[in-house]
């Protein structure tokens, strides 16, 4: 059975599971749920919180996209690096210690930029300028940070790319070419992570909707 994906192509929580699916060679079916209709009771049903994605996996539903993605990787991944393999405990420790300072160093910032900077025209309102100097300083302190864990290692975890370098594509690639910002240019190893990270095959297929 083809695992179905329920989402809507520009999501970044969907393209950062379709992404996931193309490193590890997973094929996958997306089932439309636009972004209006996430409210649905259709997909309340499945997901309580009202948001996307969920996968159904012969019958086995799972929503939020950081467990999806882990789930994903531990079933139909074992080929590759996304998550540890051995029974290091050291090895499991680092792994997710890049991966909950990517959602609470990196990902906290770099979404509210672009939430500010990006949607909240739609409002319609006018972006707060003082708050996003805030964030982007803040950023900015956090990815002096990221250049001293990476100027040690190849990736975040380690010689080897797992899920923690996966998780920032979304946000990450909107920084670059939505709001303008060369924040990810600025610092030698950052840099060399971040060219090699959004030039993968696997977000390439996905980056422009999965």
């Amino acid at each position: 059975m083809v695992l179905i994906i329920y989402g809507f192509p520009a999501s970044t929580c969907t393209r950062t599971v379709a992404a996931v699916c193309k490193e590890i060679g997973l094929e996958y079916k997306l089932v439309l749920v636009p972004f209006p209709e996430v409210k649905s009771a259709e997909n309340l049903a499945r997901n309580p919180f009202g948001q996307v994605p969920t996968i159904d996996d012969d019958g086995f539903e799972l929503f939020e996209s950081r467990a999806i993605c882990k789930y994903l990787a531990a079933k139909y991944g074992k080929h590759t690096t996304l998550i540890p393999t051995s029974q290091d405990l050291q090895e499991w420790a680092i792994f997710e210690s890049a991966v909950n300072f990517e959602q609470h160093q990196f990902d906290e910032y770099a979404r509210n930029i672009a939430i500010e900077k990006l949607f909240t025209p739609y409002v319609p309102q006018q972006p707060n300028e003082e708050r996003l100097t805030k964030l982007f300083a803040t950023l900015e302190s956090k990815l002096e940070a990221y250049d001293k864990i990476l100027s040690k290692r190849k990736w975040l975890a380690g010689e080897n790319i797992t899920l923690a370098d996966l998780f920032h594509l979304p946000f990450a690639y909107m920084l670059e070419t939505k709001v303008g910002s060369d924040v990810l240019q600025k610092r030698p190893n950052v840099a060399r992570w971040w060219n090699e990270l959004v030039g993968r095959p696997s977000w390439q297929a996905v980056k422009d909707g999965a």
